[in-house]
């Protein structure tokens, strides 16, 4: 194909310097051939192609899948994100918790034991107070029942504090710590995805399958192109035309084009103009030669035409008002 191509654009060279060099006025009509720009559908990762879904002439709806690669790798370890995302999730979720209610009962149990002990201690205080005033015991006795009191309320605080922080959740810092984990394996989720997303694409664009490059079973290279698709908003018009006759063009103008086998002429949209003179031999820029220099030229067909064209078809290129201009 692209042999043909070049072969078409030898052609139309030598045929718009012939035309530019003879004497009579332009005629307004140029040699011209449609061409297409190809979408190519491809896999950045590599594999054994395992389903395709379209064979070559089919017509691709977007969205559609295109094919599948092997991908039992990426799937387990898809699966592994997941769990690992499940398991961050439930380990914040525990720390922003307080303990379970029968440990907080436990605790609640012994705090009720202090107390009845310190109020044990305190009520032998006043006991003993009360002795030591009567000389009945001795004043080592009285100190050990102040300090029974001191050891029963430091073990009641103590009980409180404690209960205290196991109907709280875990600190900030190890909150902090535990979300990082998560948006971690969230991350670490995200890419598995996008690896099976990558071995199983869709169709980017309602159009035509133009070409099939590899079948079911066969090594698909990392970036290699599975289908070569053709959208009917990529085929185009090229023509050359004449140095002479470039100030006549202008971006948006209309055009005709006409084929063999075509029942009427298509109107297609000036979309392109070179800025440069292309496909020809170095010239000398003077007066006397400038005439040779030609321009390449697209053109887009409306949607509703471009079905009628095919890439390497000859075309035959009209401006249109130019013919009427010419004859005038």
């Amino acid at each position: 194909m692209k042999a043909l191509r070049t072969l078409f654009m030898l052609g139309f060279v030598g045929l718009a310097a012939a035309l530019a060099a003879c004497t009579e006025p332009p005629s307004g009509s140029f040699p011209g051939y449609a061409e297409a720009d190809y979408v190519r559908v491809s896999t950045p990762i590599a594999g054994t192609l395992l389903t395709l879904h379209f064979k070559k002439g089919d017509q691709a709806k977007r969205g559609a899948p295109a094919f599948v690669l092997e991908q039992i790798s990426e799937t387990a370890a898809r699966a592994e994100a997941a769990f690992r995302v499940q398991s961050a999730a439930a380990s914040l979720a525990n720390l922003k918790k307080g303990k379970r209610p029968d440990e907080i009962a436990t605790a609640q149990a012994q705090l009720a034991q202090a107390q009845a002990a310190q109020r044990l201690s305190a009520a032998d205080l006043v006991r003993q107070t009360q002795l030591i005033d009567a000389h009945f015991i001795s004043a080592a006795r009285l100190d050990e029942a102040r300090a029974a009191v001191m050891r029963d309320q430091a073990r009641v605080r103590e009980l409180q504090a404690q209960l205290r922080v196991q109907q709280l959740g875990a600190r900030s810092d190890e909150i902090t710590v535990a979300e990082q984990a998560l948006n971690a394996a969230q991350a670490q989720l995200a890419q598995v995805a996008w690896r099976v997303a990558q071995k199983s694409p869709v169709i980017p664009v309602d159009s035509a399958v133009a070409e099939v490059l590899y079948q079911e079973g066969e090594w698909v290279p990392a970036g290699g192109s599975v289908l070569s698709l053709l959208p009917p908003q990529n085929i185009k018009a090229r023509f050359f035309v004449p140095e002479t006759l470039l100030g006549k063009l202008h971006l948006g103008q209309t055009v005709e084009l006409r084929c063999d086998g075509c029942s009427a002429a298509i109107a297609a949209t000036v979309s392109f103009i070179a800025h440069d003179a292309e496909y020809t031999a170095p010239l000398i820029y003077s007066k006397e030669n400038r005439a040779s220099l030609v321009f390449m030229v697209e053109a887009r067909p409306d949607l509703k035409n471009a079905y009628l064209l095919h890439p390497g078809q000859p075309l035959e290129v009209r401006l249109v008002g130019a013919a009427s201009q010419s004859q005038q």
